[in-house]
């Protein structure tokens, strides 16, 4: 799973939105997706995907959310 799917999966199945940190430590703990260095997936990694993917991704009051 790329991290776009497993960030698109989280926001889907707790039907609201979350915070970034929370977004990375779900990742992490579910094992949704490995990095290449098999280092943790950190915050500014999700952040990076959620600000390059506006078409699908929303900031709003400090939580990221997905844009039906």
């Amino acid at each position: 799973m790329k991290i776009e799917e497993a960030i698109v999966y989280l926001l889907a199945s707790s039907g609201h939105g979350m915070k970034i940190e929370q977004i990375a430590r779900e990742i992490n703990e579910r094992g949704l997706f490995t990095r290449r260095d098999k280092a943790p997936v950190d915050g500014k990694m999700v952040y990076a995907v959620v600000m390059s993917h506006p078409d699908t991704f929303c900031k709003s009051e400090g939580r990221i959310r997905l844009i039906i």
